[in-house]
């Protein structure tokens, strides 16, 4: 089935999956169309200044509130903050892929988490995981308390079937779900990639700064979903997480039963392929910041709690210059991921569905084979093709997880590809 969309980012939207289930002129009249009931999602404090303020109106069959008590689940590989399983060390850290399970998992059942920052508590830092599936979510639902979750698929394809509508993403797109919005994950056969749940501020575009009003990610790219809703009565489970736990709760209806909706406060999906990337003409090059797509802020200007960063196609034309990233140790905490291709800082061992952990004044950089061939590179146009890496980057540490840290996928010789300088 195609979906549609409604494009922009940030916009205020009306959608109705039945004509007229929309008040008009009063959000919360004394009986609203159809009978449904009319219920609040807000993405952040009331007060909120109006630019930052995140809220949909929801007009729903049955209200949310409308379940038994939840009860605890067990963990599994998720974790949260405050990530004090194990020390955390400068070492720089790479991984292979994790494999995709034999035995039939859930996108729920299939998360690993990899590495974080802050804990949900404080609204502050970030958790990474992996997931893993082979069959769809069926009668169970997720949400989580903690922070919206960026789906950044690395194989097969997702349709994220949420409370205001649905999303279908492949790789080479990315997905947001706002925190506290209800979901499931649909699949079609061995899927895998990568989720990183934002305890912070929301994401945003980026300031444009001097390179102006065009560039980078444009709003209109973005697509929020129409609504689209189930009525269909049943058993099922309603899994939260909240404060780093699983809790779940028995419903008896669907809870993606919203059949009419309005706001800012939406899922959404967007094609890197759509990312206007900047670049050098002359010779040096940016800061990988210039391949910002979305940032959370920290309350620090120009220090964010996450910055989503892509690596994706482009042309390299500078002159006298060393074209791939060059050596550096940073201030931010640097976690990589590839979707596909190869990455080109690195000439073997960084794989599609793998990730490299970079943290506070680490130093890395480019491989000695990297480093040889393109030392003495011709320097005539050329087009990086059939790449597409990404960087979470955080003003706070990655803190490995345990199961991280013993995963037989660690690469235990990586320092390696800096030796013979």
């Amino acid at each position: 089935m195609k979906l549609t969309y409604q494009s922009g980012f940030g916009n205020t939207f009306s959608t109705e999956a039945v004509k007229g289930a929309l008040p008009v002129g009063q959000n919360s009249p004394q009986k609203t169309p159809r009978g449904l009931y009319p219920e609040v999602l807000s993405g952040s404090a009331f007060t909120a200044p109006r630019a930052e303020n995140l809220s949909s109106w929801l007009y729903k069959l049955r209200p949310s509130a409308m379940h038994g008590p939840f009860r605890r689940l067990p963990q599994g590989l998720l974790r949260s903050g405050p990530f004090d399983e194990v020390e955390a060390s400068p070492n720089r850290l790479r991984w292979d892929p994790l494999p995709i399970p034999s035995k039939a998992t859930d996108f729920l059942d299939g998360l690993v988490t990899i590495a974080g920052s802050g804990d949900p508590a404080s609204q502050a830092g970030i958790a990474v995981h992996v997931y893993r599936a082979n069959r769809s979510m069926k009668d169970r639902y997720f949400y989580s308390a903690d922070g919206e979750l960026m789906f950044v698929p690395q194989q097969g394809a997702l349709l994220l079937a949420t409370e205001l509508g649905r999303l279908d993403v492949k790789p080479g797109e990315v997905a947001v779900v706002p925190r506290g919005v209800k979901f499931r994950v649909e699949v079609h056969g061995a899927t895998r990639g990568y989720l990183c749940e934002n305890y912070g501020i929301p994401f945003r575009l980026p300031e444009l700064g001097p390179i102006g009003s065009q560039g980078l990610a444009q709003k209109r790219d973005f697509l929020a979903p129409v609504a689209a809703y189930e009525n269909r009565p049943g058993k099922c489970q309603l899994v939260a997480k909240f404060l780093g736990g699983l809790w779940a709760a028995e419903l008896r209806h669907s809870p993606l039963d919203v059949v009419a909706w309005h706001g800012n406060c939406t899922p959404y999906k967007y094609d890197l392929a759509r990312f206007m990337a900047v670049n050098t003409v002359t010779f040096d090059h940016a800061d990988p910041s210039i391949f910002t797509v979305l940032t959370s802020p920290s309350g620090q200007a120009g220090v964010a709690n996450c910055d989503f960063v892509i690596f994706p196609p482009r042309w390299m034309v500078a002159e006298h210059t060393f074209r791939p990233p060059w050596f550096h140790r940073n201030l931010m905490s640097e976690l990589m991921g590839l979707v596909r291709g190869v990455y080109d800082a690195k000439a073997e061992g960084f794989l599609p569905g793998g990730i490299s952990i970079h943290n506070c004044m680490s130093g890395h950089g480019p491989d000695r084979p990297t480093y040889d061939k393109a030392s003495s590179a011709k320097l005539a146009p050329h087009k990086l093709e059939d790449t597409l890496a990404f960087m979470w980057e955080s003003r706070y540490v990655f803190r490995p997880t345990k199961a991280a840290i013993t995963a037989k996928e660690l690469q235990k010789d990586y320092d390696k590809v800096w030796s013979g300088f």
